[in-house]
């Protein structure tokens, strides 16, 4: 039986764990530099994903359940239609090549994090997640679907391929002290009929 459901706060650890994997190490990276009180980047991780608002937030989260137990979760949600200009320059570098990206598809629903744990891979469950993304794009009334992958992750872009997801732009991946193969951040799209 098919279960994709709405995410709860007691999903925040399997939430950390998949948006980590989507993020290929980045999320932890962040949460490191942000533990600046003994708490780990687990943690805070854990306390983002419990939020109430945010991007990373329970609120826009979907997980796909076999058997009662989470093997793979969807952030989604709506980009503004006619967003604030940003001032790249009061923005850490490392998020200004994906805010640029961001900010060339308004008004699109935004997946943010797509992941299966890696026994539960192969199982269409990304597909299908993707698949309830666009369902509810389409009622909110969104024309455009976005998603932004490392040029590095093969895998990934091979399935959003497959799903009719084509690239409209890159921007070079800002590193600092975050060890990835990548050295670019794609943005790809797909119009809804």
């Amino acid at each position: 039986m098919k279960k994709i459901r709405p995410a709860t706060l007691d999903d925040a650890l399997a939430m950390t764990e998949l948006v980590n994997m989507a993020g290929e190490g980045l999320p932890v990276y962040l949460w490191e530099l942000m533990s600046d009180d003994g708490r780990s980047a687990w943690e805070i991780g854990q306390e983002r994903a419990q939020r109430e608002t945010g991007a990373f937030s329970y609120r826009n989260t979907v997980v796909r359940e076999v058997d009662g137990e989470v093997v793979a979760c969807l952030i989604a949600y709506g980009l503004e239609d006619n967003p604030d200009a940003v001032d790249y320059s009061e923005m850490p570098p490392m998020f200004v090549p994906l805010q640029e990206l961001e900010d060339k598809v308004p008004g699109s629903w935004y997946v943010n994090v797509l992941a299966t744990y890696p026994p539960h891979r192969g199982q269409g469950y990304g597909r299908e997640l993707l698949l309830f993304a666009e369902k509810t794009a389409r009622k909110l009334g969104k024309h455009r679907m976005s998603i932004i992958v490392a040029d590095s992750n093969a895998g990934a872009r091979k399935l959003y391929e497959c799903q009719g997801y084509r690239e409209l732009a890159q921007r070079p991946i800002v590193k600092e002290n975050w060890h990835h193969p990548g050295e670019n951040w794609v943005l790809l799209v797909k119009e809804l009929q």
